[in-house]
């Protein structure tokens, strides 16, 4: 996707029209980004999606390609691309409305045979394509042994199929609730048993990011682990999410533990915001490198 970012003090109100303080357009799509993000990590990382056969499909595949995506199985279709309008205030806090565009015409076989192809060892999907296709991409890695994350992003029903070929499921607080968990409030305990009857009701391991909180850490049949953000100064939270998810997928697929690849997506995605856009707040391969050692001397066994 195309991103089309706003920022203002403060967003408007309905019928209102305000100035805002600056305008950035860059690549974003979830996809894309938690691509990007576990690229600078240094791993190996294979789109699968579609974009259409305008401007800002050549434009995409480039950027891919560019960041060290391989980018064989992203398809070239008739159609429009997908774009991102995003508004963000002050506090970094962002709105985003999300116009498919291509993301919607990705063929469930042809991802399927990608993974298959591809053989990795995590494979990653969101809601920004037909779970139809993510069920299939997911089917094929359950086939090869492949881990598999789903990030319910935008928020909305798992179909049964493509959940009961989920490993991980990796949503917000938002997504939480929309995909059938009680609202994060009250004291941790309370949240603990939301996320707790969330979990076991789906049979599903889950890391739920929240935010500057950092993320919530349960696996099947165990209790939830807090592990908390790093304090940071708050410019832009867009991407913070993607970056988390793909750098949690990195962790995994280089066999750290379940708690040591969510304190990396932790870290990721608090680095992410000290920096205004989507794919230009990750951080360049050296200090993705240096984030990489960091967090792997202190959460990993020595």
């Amino acid at each position: 996707m195309i991103d089309l970012v706003a920022f203002a003090d403060r967003l408007p109100e309905a019928g209102e029209t305000l100035v805002g303080t600056r305008f950035l357009q860059g690549f974003g799509g979830k996809g894309a980004n938690q691509a990007v993000a576990a690229a600078r990590l240094g791993a190996a990382v294979a789109m699968v999606n579609a974009v259409g056969d305008d401007p800002n499909g050549r434009a995409i595949i480039a950027n891919l390609a560019a960041q060290g995506v391989a980018v064989d199985e992203v398809a070239i279709i008739p159609g429009t691309s997908g774009v991102a309008p995003i508004w963000v205030d002050g506090a970094g806090m962002n709105r985003i409305i999300i116009i498919p565009g291509t993301n919607q015409l990705v063929d469930a076989d042809r991802a399927a045979a990608a993974v298959r192809r591809l053989r990795p060892a995590v494979v990653v999907g969101q809601f920004e394509i037909p779970q139809a296709a993510t069920r299939a991409a997911f089917g094929a890695a359950r086939e090869i042994g492949a881990t598999t994350i789903l990030n319910p992003a935008p928020g909305a029903r798992i179909e049964p199929g493509l959940l009961a070929a989920t490993d991980w499921l990796v949503p917000n607080e938002t997504e939480f609730a929309q995909i059938g968990g009680r609202p994060l409030t009250g004291s941790l305990d309370d949240q603990a048993a939301a996320i707790t009857t969330l979990g076991s009701d789906l049979d599903i391991a889950l890391v739920v990011t929240l935010g500057e909180r950092g993320v919530a850490l349960r696996q099947r049949g165990e209790s939830v682990v807090w592990i908390p953000a790093p304090a940071v100064r708050v410019v832009d939270t867009t991407g913070a999410g993607d970056a988390s998810v793909g750098a949690f997928a990195v962790g995994l697929g280089l066999g750290w533990s379940p708690a040591a690849a969510a304190a990396l997506g932790c870290a990721a995605g608090s680095d992410s915001v000290t920096r205004a856009g989507t794919q230009t707040s990750y951080p360049d391969r050296a200090a993705a490198a240096a984030l990489l050692a960091h967090v792997g001397a202190t959460r990993l066994p020595s």
